[in-house]
């Protein structure tokens, strides 16, 4: 009698890991006033489950921010944490690059991990999403500006009819539009006005999106790099092919969209990589996508705090990013201390990467490049 053997199963390192989901929230940070606006309800409906910290402060948590121990469990904070506060300051301020304008934030932090990411400079060591919840104030300063700002009369590089609004400084709105109806509104609330357009960079594609009625109102700007590059950089983001076949859709549903070349990282073979991506981009678009479509190009800034930090739990990728042979130091616009491509070189990569977009994308206008 033949004697049957049941297949072995595969060991455990042969099976492929299930991505982890980026939200699995399991405890939510608020404060008192954040927790009781309707927004701050609805958002502790959706995870019931979760334990509910009481704090004073969204700026005020020694377990998630200032402990360098975190760093251990950077990605884990992300995935499981989520702060709901109030934006006190609601000021609009002036920016000319991106936008017009940079509007106030209705989130700071993010899900996902980018590398070189300067928000966790601020805060320090971990940096979940806080999601505020005041969401009607925020929407209120932001219309009672561009009442103010009335038609415009000259186009610039932002945009040549409409005040743009970038919505997004802080954090990413694909996956703020996730845990709450914050950026909805605020597409509604474009929607609505006569002058201005939203505009967000993302390296996330949430779907959902095509569910709503942007009218042409919102930018969506999708964050492309060499698909290699990212993945040691971009970590829990959308991969870059997934981002690109996006375009079309998004454009079809009533978002304009342009692409962020950002950020531009100096490394063997980059020139070469960004040609790959650029004929990708090019074979992937529609010709409505392209007729739309602008560029921004910005080369990386890096800093020896979130050096540090990165090098606790992703010491690889700051073989690409800490180059002390190819940086100086630089003092940014808002007066911290970072490093940059020495200025020369810099100018030259930049010259070389704009004949790589003319030569391989040259439906790509470019808004603005550094």
């Amino acid at each position: 009698m033949d004697t049957v053997t049941a297949p072995s199963s595969p060991s455990s390192e042969a099976l492929p890991r299930p991505a982890r989901p980026l939200l699995e929230i399991t405890r939510i940070y608020a404060e008192p006033a954040a927790a009781a606006a309707e927004r701050g309800r609805q958002i502790l409906a959706r995870w019931p489950e979760a334990e509910v910290v009481e704090v004073p402060s969204h700026w005020q948590i020694p377990e998630l921010h200032g402990d360098e121990r975190n760093v251990r469990r950077w990605v884990r904070i992300k995935t499981e944490a989520l702060v709901l506060g109030t934006k006190k300051t609601l000021t609009v301020r002036p920016n000319g690059r991106s936008a017009d304008f940079i509007a106030p934030s209705h989130a700071n932090g993010c899900a996902m991990a980018c590398v070189y990411c300067y928000v966790p400079r601020r805060k320090g060591f971990s940096n979940p999403v806080t999601t505020f919840t005041n969401i009607e104030q925020i929407a209120a300063a932001i219309a009672k500006h561009a009442t103010k700002q009335g038609i415009k009369l000259e186009p610039n590089q932002c945009d040549p009819d409409l005040w743009v609004y970038d919505l997004g400084e802080n954090s990413d709105c694909s996956v703020d539009a996730m845990i709450s109806d914050n950026v909805r509104d605020l597409a509604e609330l474009f929607g609505a006005l006569p002058n201005a357009k939203g505009s967000f960079a993302t390296k996330y594609v949430n779907r959902d999106m095509l569910e709503w009625d942007p009218q042409g109102k919102m930018r969506v700007r999708f964050s492309l790099m060499p698909a290699e590059t990212a993945k040691l950089v971009d970590i829990r983001t959308s991969p870059v092919p997934e981002r690109i076949a996006a375009i079309d859709d998004f454009v079809e549903a009533g978002y304009e969209v342009h692409v962020n070349f950002s950020p531009v990282i100096i490394e063997d073979g980059w020139q070469e990589k960004w040609a790959e991506l650029l004929q990708q981009l090019d074979a992937s678009t529609s010709p409505a996508a392209k007729a739309q479509m602008a560029c921004e190009a910005i080369f990386l800034t890096h800093n020896r705090a979130l050096h540090e930090v990165n090098t606790g739990w992703h010491p690889k990728a700051e073989q690409v990013l800490w180059r002390p042979d190819l940086q100086e130091a630089k003092v940014s616009q808002n007066g911290q201390a970072n490093v940059r491509y020495r200025w020369e070189d810099k100018q030259q990569y930049l010259r070389e990467f704009l004949q790589l977009v003319e030569r391989y994308a040259p439906w790509c206008r470019v808004r603005y490049a550094f």
